[in-house]
């Protein structure tokens, strides 16, 4: 291949057309030149192969059958050569066209970078430095729908398994061309759109700084949506889930108004995981504390979950929240308490799994611990000032009310054991064992 030559440089500075020109010029010199040391390192690539394949044959004095195995591999390499050599010769053509060529041109260039990203690393790699993410992103902010879909498809797989080609993308500034109002977008690519933020968030997990988080009104409205799919909000999920990692991300995001989303979707068991652990996640805020304690759902929700017996992941993640709702908060212990949690707790003790058992022991040890501070002298019943601590009177009231809070707990146990039992299908002769072992059981024994 010819060296191209340096166009000479234009004969008027002054002139806006001349100079045009010439930055157009420039630019499709170094295109060219980039697209011509590729080919020529393939090419390279293939001169050595086969200088090595003579080589091996002049010097090859082995029988027939290795001389045979000898002509198939150079075969094979040959067909390897002429495949990557063809490869790059589509590779030339597509970026041209994406650069260079019409619109119509550009939508079937996209198409093509899609075919070519999926083939491996090196080919994704290479087809981002040879300037096409800017070009691509522009074209998401078409009007036409295929031709937006086909540069989101093309930047998903662009995307795929390399941190630069994602900051790249970023960087063009594709956040900003999500769509402010969905209803004026087609259900295709708002799903494009989902998968290829999910992609885009896992940057969260590194040191890159996102510019702006201006996309997130949008994303609310997604999923806020009926229309919305179940694919495109598991994915809204998954980049929620990225974002909320960052702690300086916990503002944004519950100014947002993304909380009380989330706390809906928590409720349903398709997409309660991820939800319940974005909650999780702004939940070790003030800000997000807040906002989660303020809701008029809360503890009810997360109660209701903890019941979900084939839900273990859930089961887990929503007796941590309630642990931090319920930590130095004795309002929210409360609530929790005229919810029922205590039952529910005991079945988790029970039948949940290791995690979620240990998170619960805790829990309801802090429900027995506030008890029996109830029952102290500090907080019970005021008696007359005259009277002393000590008095028989006061002795007599105490060891009356122990009883009577043991008769309660005897009492309680026993209808919640019932109704675990129920629940486990446990056969006869295990509930009469269970009901024995309960009316004999103190409140100094309860398994919290």
């Amino acid at each position: 291949m010819h060296a191209i030559s340096s166009p000479p440089p234009p004969s008027s500075p002054s002139s806006s057309s001349s100079n045009s020109i010439w930055v157009l010029s420039s630019i499709k010199l170094q295109f060219f030149a980039r697209i011509r040391r590729f080919i020529q390192s393939k090419a390279a690539r293939k001169r050595r192969s086969q200088s090595r394949n003579r080589a091996e044959q002049n010097n090859n004095s082995k029988i027939e059958n290795d001389e045979t195995v000898q002509v198939m591999e150079k075969h094979e390499d040959d067909e390897k050569e002429e495949e990557e050599l063809d490869s790059a010769m589509i590779l030339q053509r597509t970026v041209k066209k994406l650069h260079f060529g019409s619109w119509e041109e550009k939508e079937v260039a996209a198409m093509d970078i899609e075919k070519l990203a999926k083939e491996d690393l090196k080919v994704r790699k290479l087809i981002t430095e040879l300037g096409v993410v800017p070009v691509l992103v522009s074209m998401v902010a078409s009007d036409v729908a295929t031709r937006r879909r086909a540069a989101l498809v093309a930047l998903i797989h662009l995307a795929d398994g390399t941190y630069t080609n994602k900051a790249m993308i970023v960087e063009a500034g594709i956040l900003s061309k999500l769509p402010n109002t969905i209803d004026l977008v087609d259900e295709s690519t708002i799903n494009e759109f989902s998968e290829l933020l999910l992609s885009l968030s896992s940057l969260a997990n590194t040191q890159f700084h996102f510019p702006s988080l201006d996309f997130l009104p949008s994303l609310r409205h997604i999923l806020e949506s009926n229309y919305s799919s179940f694919d495109t909000k598991t994915s809204c999920l998954g980049a929620l889930y990225n974002f909320s990692t960052v702690l300086e991300n916990a503002g944004p995001l519950v100014s947002t108004g993304i909380v009380p989303i989330l706390l809906e979707l928590s409720s349903t068991k398709e997409t309660s995981e991820k939800a319940l652990a974005t909650l999780g996640n702004l939940l070790v805020t003030m800000m997000g504390k807040k906002a989660i304690e303020n809701s008029s759902l809360v503890p009810k929700n997360f109660i209701q979950i903890l019941s979900w017996e084939d839900k273990p992941k859930c089961q887990e993640l929503s007796v941590y929240i309630l642990m931090i709702l319920a930590h130095q908060s004795s309002s929210q212990r409360e609530k929790m308490a005229q919810a029922g949690i205590v039952p529910v707790l005991l079945e988790v003790v029970l039948l949940g799994s290791s995690l979620a058992q240990k998170r619960a022991l805790k829990l309801l040890q802090w429900f027995k611990d506030e008890r029996q501070t109830k029952m102290g002298p500090h907080s019970g019943p005021q008696t007359p000032r005259f009277a002393s601590m000590g008095s028989p009177v006061n002795q007599r009231e105490a060891m009356e009310g122990k009883k009577m809070m043991k008769s309660l707990v005897k009492q309680s146990l026993h209808r919640n054991m019932e109704i675990i039992t129920q629940r486990a299908n446990a056969a006869g002769d295990s509930s009469s064992r269970l009901k024995s072992l309960v009316i004999s059981t103190s409140s100094k024994s309860l398994p919290y």
